[in-house]
């Protein structure tokens, strides 16, 4: 199917063969004809699907097909909420592109940045407004942003934002939008409270799952390394060395042991940059910014700060940490693979992960093919019992003991900081379960 049978308009399918766009991906054959007719929809897909189009694209047509006289103020006509300032300017940057020739306008705030540029901005006018939660309640409060003539709603990477502890603050914006509207909701997963979120703004919706999470992973080359926890570093610098390795996105469990890993890195000459949640917006955007165009060649990140990036050629995923939730591998490695290209995946276990490692292995329905010529083969098989495990995944939980500590100034007792991207306990709720397979 060509983007033409999908009956776009030609200024938009003058855009989509600029950017090099020949064939819809199985979201957009799917999600564009829905949306077009103007049906809500709930997609279940994650980053690299092409999603952004599949709802970019319906939203953009429908909007230019209203007419607006050129004394007309213009209207927030179209609403994104995204829960990351990186993904909030990736759909900004995907509706400029493909609604270059529309005449429409569409603007994107986030906080982190003073908000001067981004009322003025609002004042003039737009069609189109992308935005993160808390900067958009914020400008919703000093009146600087009204949607009640919202036609279009869109909530992206929604299981991101309970993770971040955002849904607050979505059910509080969904108040101010008009009940008449169109709405999409997306979310790679689906756990009770982002189901039941779903349930209570969708009218009717048309339920499109994309990709099952575990065939994503098909074309990409895995490999595991069996290696000591205090060896991973040393085996990391190892693999880094080889100059064939074009750029390399390195995920770790937590912020603090991302910042160890650029420190250990740059200590012996590899240049290397972290993106996670204790940095500053514009810190985060830098370092984006320079992977992306190569400036940077080794990126690491924490699960939450890299959810929604999307990064062109990526050619290897490595895996310091193994992740406690099985489906979190598949979204980390399906970053390398992208638009049919080749990848190579690969991931450090330590004795206390093996759990992990058949967790991940039985949801791809996959054995991943252990490397055993290096250097820093695993030794330790010895296991000290730490308590409860983590979501059934292994009876020690090993991440714990990697969890940094702070004094807590009033008692003077020492306290464990609670990871940021550690997964959330499900609540138990009436709606049925969902999550992506």
């Amino acid at each position: 199917m060509s983007f033409k049978e999908l009956k776009l308009i030609e200024p938009i399918q003058r855009s989509l063969l600029a950017e090099g766009y020949s064939k819809p991906t199985p979201i957009q054959e799917k999600a564009i004809p829905a949306l077009l007719e103007g049906k809500d929809l709930l997609g279940c897909a994650q980053t690299g699907t092409g999603k952004t189009a599949a709802f970019a694209i319906p939203i953009l047509q429908q909007l230019s097909t209203e007419r607006r006289s050129s004394k007309e103020r213009r209207l927030i006509k179209a609403l994104i909420v995204a829960p990351t300032r990186e993904l909030a300017i990736q759909i900004s940057d995907s509706f400029k592109a493909y609604g270059r020739n529309l005449g429409l306008k569409t603007l994107v705030i986030y906080g982190g940045v003073t908000q001067h540029p981004q009322t003025r901005d609002l004042a003039s006018g737009v069609d189109i407004l992308v935005a993160t939660p808390g900067r958009l309640l914020d400008l919703i409060n000093q009146r600087f942003i009204s949607l009640k003539n919202t036609k279009y709603f869109v909530l992206d990477e929604a299981d991101l934002m309970l993770d971040m502890g955002m849904l607050k603050d979505v059910r509080k914006i969904i108040t101010y939008l008009p009940k008449d509207r169109q709405t999409m909701f997306f979310s790679a997963t689906m756990p009770t409270e982002i189901g039941e979120l779903a349930n209570s703004i969708l009218n009717n919706p048309i339920r499109i799952d994309i990709t099952p999470v575990s065939s994503t992973v098909d074309i990409i080359d895995q490999e595991v390394y069996f290696v000591d926890k205090v060896n991973k570093i040393n085996l990391l610098i190892h693999i880094l060395k080889d100059k064939k390795i074009d750029s390399a996105l390195v995920f770790s469990r937590t912020k603090h042991g991302a910042n160890k890993i650029v420190s250990s890195l740059e200590k012996i000459g590899l240049a290397a940059q972290a993106i996670h949640g204790n940095k500053s917006q514009n810190a985060r955007q830098l370092a984006l910014n320079n992977f992306k165009e190569r400036k940077t060649r080794i990126l690491i990140a924490t699960d939450i700060a890299a959810r929604g990036i999307d990064i062109e050629e990526l050619s290897h995923v490595i895996n310091f940490d193994l992740p406690e939730v099985p489906e979190t591998y598949v979204h980390r490695i399906g970053r390398t693979g992208r638009a049919g290209l080749g990848g190579k995946a690969i991931s450090f276990c330590d004795y206390e992960e093996k759990p992990l490692l058949r967790s991940i292995q039985k949801l791809i329905s996959k054995t991943i093919t252990e490397v055993t010529d290096h250097p820093y083969p695993l030794v330790d098989t010895t296991i000290k019992p730490k308590g409860r495990s983590v979501r059934g995944a292994y009876a020690s939980n090993s991440s714990r003991s990697n969890t940094p500590k702070s004094k807590d100034t009033k008692t003077g007792k020492i306290r464990r900081e609670k990871r940021a991207n550690e997964p959330k306990k499900k609540t138990n709720g009436k709606n049925v379960h969902w999550t992506s397979r």
